[in-house]
């Protein structure tokens, strides 16, 4: 497998572009005739561009996708979709398709109806470049960030089992409202692999599941939350286990990229939970740990407070043993066991602790947790809770 440094735009019949004006932003993606899937939020409080665009995407074709930033049009009633449409409207004229051919996603603050007034000219601007280079995708990712502090993008070459040389790339956006099931992020991935929906829609869900799914920045799960699958059915061939490696290697790579530009992060966190009997027990483990207030705000102090993270083991709903659980801290260089088969190894060498003290100022953080109960494991991704995080939150609006 190859990295990329084009993003989305190393596949090089899809155009995109963005243009931004203060927090307004718009960015589009377009290639006609593309085969396309989503993945949206659990929030039973969503959004107007979710319903627009799962009616847009049942025949499972697109040609282009248009986000905003700046304004989420969630909880805006029917308006909300009359503006959604008519934002779209402005893509479909200037591109002359039809409107049922856009999708549609949207971010930024809920509650509040979409000002077309300033919308409608940024779109128009953006449409007007649309292009396949460097500066066109580093455009569109700009255009569609809130609070994140850089662009997210990944992008792969990869063959599959028969040699086929195929590709796939993308970018999202995502700082806060990052909880289990996918948070204010937006997802856009494209390959340029032939590839059926219902093929591409089982392996987009494969590739959520560990990516996306796995990443808690603050524990609430927002009303926008969408990654769509684009294949512009370039290259002929088949669905097989490296097509699935490539698109997980991405969405992984996006996702981690969200966990570490978390709203006033300093540090990164990943969890897995080993030895567990399932994987579903594995995944909900290693989500209770990385989901803890305490276990974050230890990471932000440096604090190797274990029993913090025992305890979020234990409030998961998951059985399991906790007399014969192993915790262990580490960095990129290092790695302190603290408790090894229930056996707490700092009270008899406190200067273990020390050890993990120092390990947990290191920006990047993994804990690991092992149950010894089964073969199961699943990692969780996310980032330290700090005082700027509440600046940034408790001005959001103001």
């Amino acid at each position: 497998m190859k990295i990329l440094d084009n993003g989305m735009c190393s596949i090089s019949s899809i155009k995109v572009n963005g243009y931004r004006e203060g927090k307004y932003g718009v960015a589009i993606i377009y290639h006609e005739n593309t085969t396309a899937v989503g993945v949206y939020t659990t929030n039973k409080v969503y959004a107007a561009p979710i319903d627009i665009t799962r009616k847009h995407l049942e025949n499972g074709n697109i040609s282009a996708v248009i986000i905003n930033s700046g304004n989420a049009n969630c909880y805006t009633r029917e308006d909300g979709i009359k503006r959604g449409l008519e934002l779209a409207q402005v893509a479909a004229d200037y591109l002359n398709i039809p409107l049922e051919d856009i999708a549609v996603a949207s971010t930024g603050v809920i509650g509040r109806q979409m000002p077309l007034d300033i919308l409608k000219p940024i779109a128009e601007e953006s449409l007007k470049n649309l292009g396949n280079s460097r500066e066109n995708i580093t455009l569109a990712e700009k255009a569609i960030m809130t609070t994140d502090t850089v662009p997210k993008e990944c992008a792969v070459e990869s063959k599959l089992e028969d040699g086929t040389v195929f590709k796939v790339g993308g970018f999202c956006k995502g700082s806060g409202m990052i909880a289990p099931n996918m948070g204010t992020m937006l997802g856009f991935v494209a390959t340029d692999l032939e590839l059926p929906s219902d093929v591409l829609q089982k392996a987009l869900k494969k590739a959520v599941k560990k990516s996306f799914n796995m990443v808690v920045v603050d524990g609430d799960e927002s009303t926008n939350d969408t990654v769509l699958l684009l294949s512009t059915n370039d290259v002929k061939g088949n669905y097989d286990s490296n097509f699935q490696e490539a698109l997980d290697y991405v969405c992984m790579s996006l996702a981690k990229q969200i966990a570490k530009d978390g709203e006033g992060a300093e540090k990164f966190l990943e969890v897995t939970c080993d030895g567990a009997k399932t994987e579903d027990d594995a995944i909900t483990v290693s989500k209770s740990v990385v989901s803890s207030s305490l276990v974050k705000t230890a990471v932000a102090g440096a604090d190797p407070n274990w029993g913090r993270i025992i305890s979020a083991m234990g409030y998961s709903g998951v059985e399991f043993n906790p007399d014969i659980v192993s915790i262990s801290i580490a960095d990129k260089q290092n790695e302190c066991v603290i408790v090894d088969k229930g056996t707490v190894k700092t009270y008899e060498q406190p200067e273990k602790l020390e050890f993990a003290e120092e390990i947990m100022k290191s920006e990047d953080i993994f804990i690991t947790v092992n149950l010894h109960d089964g073969d199961c494991s699943a990692t969780a991704y996310g980032c330290d809770l700090t005082y700027e995080y509440v600046r940034i939150n408790a001005e959001y609006t103001t």
